[in-house]
Order: C-alpha cells, then structure tokens, then sequence
C-alpha cells in the first residue's frame, strides 16, 4: 500500500467472501493487490465482531456503498476498482451501479443466492437465519439476485472461476457471463482448469498479471 509521499493513482476496494466473523480480511489477501501507486482498502461488512447484525447482502451493502462514497470524495477522479471474492462478489453486484466503479473483478462470486441455495444444501439453515425462505421471503432473495440487477451501464467486469471449486460453483460465473453477454456489457470470462476456491501459487501469480492488466486498460478507456 502507498505511503504518504506516494501518489495515488488507482484504489483498489477488495469485498471479501464468508459471514460474520468467518472469511476475515487477512492483510498478506490485501497485499496481493498492492500494484504500484495503488491505495488497497476493504470494508468490514456489519455482523463483525458483533459489530450490527450481518443479512447477507441487505443493509450491509450500504457499508460497501458508503465507503466508496467516501473515497470518492478523498480522491476524486481517481479510479476505484472492486474485487469480489465468494460472497464478495454478490455484494460487488449489488453495488456497482449505486456508487459508480471503473472496474469489477468477480472472483469466484456468488452471482445467484437462488442457485446458491440449491447447490449448497449446507448453507440453507445460515439462509434461512439471515435472509429466510426463498418461497416465503421470495422479495428478500430477488432483493439479492444480482444477476437480475445488472444493467447495461455495468462497468467492466472480469470473471475468475476454477473449475475445481466446491464452495461456490462455477456456475455462477457461466450465469454472470451468460447475462452480461445479453446486456452487451464489457467482460472478460477467466475459467482455470483444475484450481478450487483458493488458487494454488502458480495459477495465482499469473490470475494477478491478468487483473493488474485488466485494471489498467480500464483506466485507459475511462480516461479516453
């Protein structure tokens, strides 16, 4: 990360994955992305360390939306680029058309909570505490289909998806791809044979060159 005599050229807002106190940020996580001049930040969704009560993308999106609004007014037009790991992902779908990004990098995301439900037969009790049935409540969960939230003046967004992974699976990036391809919206599909949730430090190192470049070629059309 910058230090105060470096110039901040880029903001990277990486949006973790897991619950409450589970998936916590992890600083060597944040230090992956510290390219040259580029300030990393992460938000602490509420239901941290008893820190409000987590909802699994309901009133917890506002902390990821209000700190985006708050660095845009420490560094303004400085590009801000989302990084949405597991759950991170959902909340970066839910939040990029509330509070403008130049770029969202969708890294093994949830994209549908419904499809989440299905395939996660373990995860429905957590469901159904946080946000209830998907019957029931039917207005809570379309309230979290991101996928369904998505419009055309999406900013572009690169999917990363091993497929090996059992925690979230690739599905979600085949249903992101499929609805950004009908909304005609600029992305990038990154399928990685064999790599699981984590990516093993081959498949890592050459995922973070991808990024750094992807990041980078976003500034140059937002600045065109």
């Amino acid at each position: 990360m910058p230090s105060e005599s470096t110039e901040v050229k880029r903001i990277v807002m990486y949006l973790r994955g897991g619950k409450g106190n589970v998936g916590q940020i992890r600083t060597e996580r944040l230090l992956q992305f510290a390219f040259e001049e580029t300030l990393v930040i992460a938000p602490y969704y509420r239901g941290y360390e008893g820190n409000g009560q987590d909802e699994f993308g309901g009133r917890d999106q506002a902390d990821v939306v209000y700190l985006i609004r708050l660095l845009n007014d420490m560094y303004p037009d400085i590009p801000i680029h989302l990084i949405g790991f597991s759950r991170g992902g959902l909340q970066g779908l839910l939040t990029f058309e509330q509070a403008p990004v130049t770029s969202f990098v969708f890294w093994a995301g949830v994209s549908s909570i419904y499809y989440m439900y299905e395939e996660r037969p373990d995860l429905r009790g957590l469901l159904h505490k946080l946000v209830g049935d998907p019957v029931t409540d039917k207005a809570a969960y379309d309230k979290r289909e991101a996928i369904q939230h998505i419009t055309s003046e999406a900013p572009p967004v690169m999917i990363i998806h091993g497929t090996f992974d059992k925690n979230v699976g690739v599905k979600h990036a085949m249903l992101l791809d499929e609805q950004l391809e009908t909304l005609k919206v600029h992305h990038e599909l990154h399928i990685i044979e064999g790599e699981a949730h984590v990516f093993q430090p081959n498949a890592l190192d050459r995922i973070l060159q991808e990024i750094h470049r992807f990041m980078l070629e976003c500034e140059v059309e937002r600045n065109k």
